[in-house]
């Protein structure tokens, strides 16, 4: 089988990785790739987008278990990778390797002709603000400074711009970035295209070199390759003279000499100067008769004869011009002094190479490392290959050299035991012409151990190696690692990574960010982790220079660190939040990091890695239950968080007491003398009851105002003299400015998962509030996706999860789509110390097999208006019935008012009355709906009783709206065990259940959760009906929930089953008898009115 690498694989490779639809949206996007470039295992491009700036695409192959091959990739688009602009590089890739027909010169000419014509008639269309890309023109020359040509390069500044050469498709169809002023001089550069300079940039013919300069140096664009700070800049006529200069042979050249001087001269016609210390660039005025100096510069190089007969020929015909000396050799500097051997290592880029050594043939191109041979005699430099008794230095100057030819073969030996070869001129394919004299070793993998062992073989034979500091096999090993705290501001401080190179101390951050950005697998946790700890990974510093470190010392950073990366710009230090210290804690212990300084920090970050861990604390002296040693535990860690200004979120299971356990907090911060301010608790509305109703019972030595009802507004003044104040969601935007009015020390959002939405007005709200302390109670702080876990946090602990955009790049996009475990895993240990959550199975050894749970809601608006209008009719009409009728048979009569106004409390739209269904408030339902899903997403298996099957059809309705799946069992089932055994085997969370129906008879241990959604007035039957759970074979603690309305008949019926249970349950129960004994003072209870 074939090996499939990133210059081998084809169209149907691609077809394997990418879906259809993505590869049919990535087509449009080929021609549109830029800087598509390959190195080694990794492929890189840019590819315009709907950003303004184009997307970073990178793509390399890794082998799957099976052993097929695929494609990691990562783009900087919002997909993140695997998108339409990889698929689009790829195949940009396979298209360049076979390239089409390119279109013929006529073709070309007629075309941009036609665009010509085109411009003249049509405006030119306006180039949009955000593209600021532009040529830059870089001019390159030869060693002897004979050959020049020009390197094209597209950017927005000319150092760090990236070559280009697609001149030919910008003259068909001209990208945005390529101007009037450029199409004029492409033109011109792409008809000299063919003059040969052996450089790699277009050549500058002699018939058209002389515009080409002109035009590029009006442009202020052109830029000699030594100095890219500043343009040549367009220079006056200069004049110039003929003078003579002794070539490599010996013999006699015609050359220019300009006045005022320059480093160079352009043959081209007229030929041009350019003047590297002037920064100037101009055509040459050569005084003399135009048709001799033409001549002239048409001889070949002239021998001392020749030189003579030239001479005598001048004087007579051209008296004006210098002549030729004779015997000019004899007259040069003689350079005699010891050989010193001299290799230069570099990169070639070449477009592919023919097989040598142990090279295979390449078609694709990419870099290539050779060495160049030097021999240096004193200020003269002279390849091997050069025989040449004389030499021009390149200042122009020519010498005669006095050669050691037993020291030159002495060096190439010691060279060749090195493994360095000679690599033939045709081997390597390069742009211009191919070069020549430079050696190669068998095989790219050879660098390494050459560098390492070879490069001090040939010092010791009297070498100097020279190489840039970016050659990419000179590698400098790290000689320590060091880390820095600095405390910056409000909580945040600033952490220098460093590592010690050579001496000198290097920053690490900006190595990683680099490393992080060019190489996906750093991003990639299963690909992480398939990094070998001891392979040596390259870190290449703003000057080029290599580090390699072993991967085991980097992998630590890049799982718990990468996310600081995000927007990375610069600098030598990383910022984090004083929350994030735990973080550093766990690079000390994992990875050997010693973080120096800001010893505060690393403390906090052991207490807060302990913070699960706390002892217990006795509860404040005031508070009326006893908590159970979790709950004690709670107590403490909301203690420690405030201690340590710190927030949190209280996450325990429905059930559990999260409520206790915060009014014991509140208290002891006013037994302690702390409670200064209130505590101001925001909660959803169906709540208020309960908060008053569980203060009342277990902490009365709190003050608590609750600021509900149209009357609130009256209550205002009074806040700073209550402990606790509470306000629901809803008004807490409406009420926002009075509320602002004050400072609290405490802000605690019952619900939390009500404000997850950072957007809604509600949770812009609440980050307005000024608390000392924070703190969020939620059943289920995660419901739908990770977004709502950073809304969260945003108000808890601001910053501390980076901005929305950063945590979605890098929490929820890697963990929800790409099911990243590693990450998800770093997440979890992050907000660990910030969360204690309990769940019912955690406990279940401190629960009583069933605990039961009342859940108390008021009635609001229309529905309490609703209430009081039937109880007043049923009232008058009980009392009436009596009257005329006596008590024992007005039976009928007063079941029927208690049922009505058990309809109203459950929901207005179970009275058959029109005024009825037009009230919009069902505070009950919404108090279970509310309830539902948190149950759910804790993953209790929930019994919900009612007795009227209409309010079970009104609950399936909201379940449905919902997407909650459930099951149902009335007395119009058919087949009752289907609907058992999907909820007995799991399928289903929620059983809905009419008390008549499932009330005996049923065995569902699969439960653990039972609500009453209605009060049944006989105790007996409701304990039956919640025995479906709590029997024998169920091995979890069973919750019972009675959901029932404030003041209403359904709390007068509970505390009349408290006083009266046998009485009730014979009064009130399905045999419809009323006892003779339950008298009148006790119905006329039944009948009380709401309470204010």
């Amino acid at each position: 089988m074939a090996v499939v690498n990133l210059t081998t694989f084809t169209e149907e490779n691609v077809a394997d990785w990418f879906a259809t639809r993505d590869i049919n949206k990535a087509r449009p996007y080929v021609d549109l790739v830029q800087n598509l470039t390959i190195e080694g295992s990794q492929m890189r491009a840019l590819v315009p987008g709907s950003s303004a700036e184009p997307y970073v695409a990178q793509a390399y192959l890794s082998q799957a278990q099976s052993g097929e091959m695929t494609v990691i990739s990562r783009c900087t688009c919002s997909v993140g990778k695997h998108c339409k602009h990889v698929a689009a590089m790829l195949l940009k890739a396979i298209e360049e390797r076979n390239p089409k027909e390119p279109a013929s010169g006529s073709a070309l000419s007629w075309l941009e002709d036609l665009r010509r014509v085109s411009v003249a008639v049509a405006k030119k269309k306006a180039r949009p603000a955000s593209a600021r890309q532009q040529l830059f023109y870089i001019l390159k020359w030869t060693t002897d400074k004979r050959q020049f040509g020009i390197e094209i390069r597209k950017g927005k500044y000319p150092e760090n711009a990236e070559e280009w050469w697609k001149v030919d498709r910008a003259l068909v169809t001209p990208p945005q970035f390529v101007n009037e002023e450029d199409l004029g001089i492409l033109r011109l550069i792409w008809a000299d295209r063919s003059h040969e300079t052996g450089l790699r940039a277009f050549g500058l013919g002699p018939k058209h070199g002389a515009e080409i300069l002109q035009r590029m140096a009006a442009s202020h664009r052109l830029y000699p390759e030594d100095d890219l700070g500043l343009p040549l800049n367009a220079g006056p006529v200069r004049p110039a003279s003929i003078g003579w200069q002794v070539d490599g042979m010996g013999f006699q050249r015609p050359h220019l000499k300009p006045e005022p001087s320059a480093e160079m001269i352009v043959a081209v016609d007229p030929p041009w100067y350019i003047d590297l210390a002037e920064g100037e660039a101009g055509p040459l005025e050569v005084t003399g008769n135009p048709d001799v100096i033409n001549r002239l510069f048409t001889l070949p190089p002239l021998s001392a004869n020749e030189a003579a007969l030239v001479a005598e020929a001048l004087s007579e015909l051209a008296p004006d011009l210098p002549l030729p000396g004779s015997d000019a050799g004899a007259r040069l500097r003689l350079v005699d002094a010891p050989l010193i051997p001299i290799l230069q290592l570099e990169t070639l880029h070449t477009h592919g190479h023919r097989a040598w050594r142990s090279y295979p043939q390449n078609f694709g191109g990419g870099p290539f490392d050779v060495a160049k041979v030097v021999f240096r005699y004193g200020d003269a430099d002279v390849r091997p290959e050069e025989k040449s008794e004389f030499i021009t230095l390149p200042e122009g100057e020519t010498i005669r050299l006095k050669r050691r030819d037993e020291d030159e073969a002495r060096s190439l030996t010691a060279l060749e035991g090195c493994g360095l070869q000679k690599i033939p001129g045709h081997t390597l394919h390069t742009f211009g012409s191919p070069p020549e004299g430079i050696y190669g070793l068998a095989e790219e993998a050879s660098w390494v151990p050459f560098m390492q062992d070879g490069t001090l073989r040939l010092k010791e034979a009297g070498w100097q190696i020279e190489f840039p500091e970016d050659f990419r096999h000179h590698v400098i090993e790290v000689d320590g690692w060091e880390a820095d705290l600095f405390e910056a501001d409000n909580g945040w401080f600033n952490l220098d990574m460093g590592v010690m190179v050579e001496g000198e101390r290097l920053p690490l951050a900006p190595l990683l960010a680099n490393l992080f950005r060019t190489d996906p697998r750093w991003l990639e946790a299963v690909e992480l982790e398939r990094i070998p700890d001891d392979e040596g990974i390259d870190l290449y510093t703003a000057r080029g220079k290599r580090l390699r470190v072993p991967a085991g010392r980097l992998k630590p950073l890049a799982a718990t660190l990468i996310d600081l990366f995000d927007g990375f710009t610069g600098g030598n230090t990383l910022r984090l939040s004083r929350f994030d210290a735990p973080r550093l804690a766990e690079l000390s212990d994992i990875s050997r990091w010693q973080f120096r300084g800001q010893s505060d920090i690393m403390a906090l970050a052991e207490r807060l890695l302990k913070a699960q861990g706390i002892g217990d604390v006795e509860p404040p002296a005031g508070f009326k239950l006893e908590l159970r040693p979790y709950q004690k535990e709670g107590l403490a860690w909301l203690q420690f968080l405030r201690e340590h200004e710190l927030s949190g979120i209280l996450a325990d299971d429905m059930g559990l007491g999260k409520t206790a356990q915060t009014l014991a907090h509140l208290l002891m911060e006013k037994e302690a003398g702390r409670l200064d301010k209130p505590a101001l608790i925001i909660l959803p509305t169906s709540l208020i009851f309960n908060w008053k109703n569980e203060a009342a019972r277990f902490a009365p030595d709190l003050k608590v105002l609750s600021l509900h009802g149209p009357e609130r507004k009256i209550l205002f003044p009074q806040i700073m003299q209550h402990d606790v104040v509470l306000t629901t969601y809803p008004l807490l935007w409406r009420d926002a400015d009075e509320l602002m009015q004050h400072s609290y020390h405490l802000l605690i959002l019952d619900e939390a998962q009500t404000v997850k939405n950072a957007q809604s007005q509600s949770a812009e709200a609440v980050r307005k509030v000024d608390a000392r302390h924070r703190l969020c109670l939620t059943g289920t702080p995660l419901e739908n996706h990770l977004g709502e876990l950073w809304s969260q946090f945003d108000f808890l602990l601001p910053g501390f999860l980076g901005t929305s955009k950063q945590f979605t790049r890098h929490w929820r996009t890697p963990i929800e789509k790409q099911g990243d475990l590693r990450r998800r895993s770093l997440l979890a240990r992050r907000i660990r110390p910030f969360i204690l959550r309990r769940k019912k199975e955690d406990v279940a050894q401190e629960l009583p097999p069933k605990t039961i749970i009342i859940r108390s809601v008021e009635l609001e608006g229309s529905q309490r208006d609703l209430y009081e209008t039937v109880r007043a009719a049923m009232d008058a009409k009980v009392r009436d019935e009596i009257a005329s009728r006596g008590f024992a048979r007005s039976q009928i009569v007063i079941l029927d008012a208690l049922l009505k106004l058990r309809q109203v409390c459950c929901d207005p739209r179970l009275v058959k009355a029109t005024a009825a269904r037009k009230v919009p408030e069902r505070a009950k339902l919404d108090l279970l709906m509310a309830m539902l899903p948190e149950l759910v997403d804790e993953g209790r298996k929930v019994l919900v009783f009612s007795q009227f099957t209409s309010m079970l059809a009104l609950i399936e309705h909201e379940l449905d709206k919902m997407g909650i799946a459930y099951v149902t069992l009335t007395g119009d089932t058919v087949d009752r065990e289907v609907p058992i055994r999907r909820f007995q085997d799991g399928e289903v969370p929620i059983f809905l259940i009419s008390l008549k129906a499932g009330g005996v008879g049923l065995n569902l241990t699969a439960a653990d959760t039972v609500i009453h959604y209605d009060p049944w007035w006989n105790p007996a039957v409701e304990n039956q009906a919640t025995d479906r759970a709590h029997r024998l074979g169920q091995d979890k603690p069973v919750f019972v929930y009675k959901l029932i309305v404030s003041g209403s008949i359904e709390e007068k019926i509970l505390a009349l089953q408290e006083r009266k249970a046998e009485l009730a349950a014979g009064i009130l129960s399905d045999d419809y008898r009323v006892d003779v004994k339950f008298g009148t003072d006790d119905l006329a209870a039944l009948f009380e009115p709401l309470p204010d």
